[in-house]
């Protein structure tokens, strides 16, 4: 949790969980989701700057930090794995940051289900049927939108055909192409002109 000595670094096995970072006044943020296999717990600082929670059922294999740490000392290739996955989750901040400060409503959401539908995939191709790891009302708290907008947006995603939803989590791509381009609108703008 949030403040708490950050003692142990969790191995996701199966499952999502959802980094959430919680502000003085109540307010909170979902600022992260970690799709196994990933590794949470690593940071700078002994006391964790985020709360990890659970977004579906999940798996985990949790151990002591400093083992970690000594494991790595003595290994260059744990070393070495777990750096990349440092420089990875970096790259995938900024592109976040990027969807969140520029990109519209229908993009923050096309790009949420790209990067749902890619998770756990090793060669980065789509799954075309998942289940979404959050509700709609944390989905609009991830994205920064309203949840009347997200309802909106997969509102239209499905009358054009490129999304169907079975229920209110149960998504299948019909358009991959459709959705990919909506995720990136320069690249779409760059294949339309």
């Amino acid at each position: 949790m949030q403040g708490e000595a950050n003692e142990t670094y969790t191995n996701m096995v199966h499952g999502v969980v959802k980094l959430t970072k919680y502000m003085a006044d109540g307010r909170q943020q979902i600022v992260s989701l970690k799709f196994a296999p990933s590794l949470v717990g690593k940071c700078a600082h002994r006391e964790s700057a985020v709360s990890a929670l659970t977004a579906t059922e999940a798996q985990v294999c949790s151990f002591p930090r400093d083992v970690l740490e000594m494991i790595a000392s003595k290994s260059p290739a744990v070393e070495t794995r777990m750096h990349q996955q440092a420089l990875m989750e970096l790259d995938q901040a900024r592109e976040w940051m990027l969807a969140l400060g520029r990109k519209n409503a229908q993009e923050k959401l096309a790009t949420f289900l790209v990067m749902v539908a890619r998770s756990n995939s090793r060669n980065s191709q789509m799954r075309q049927q998942f289940q979404l790891p959050l509700n709609r009302t944390e989905i609009a708290d991830f994205l920064g939108l309203t949840i009347e907008t997200v309802s909106r947006q997969l509102t239209r995603l499905r009358q054009s055909n490129v999304i169907s939803l079975r229920d209110s989590r149960h998504v299948t791509i019909n358009d991959s192409r459709a959705l990919e381009l909506m995720s990136d609108h320069s690249l779409a703008q760059t294949l339309s002109h």
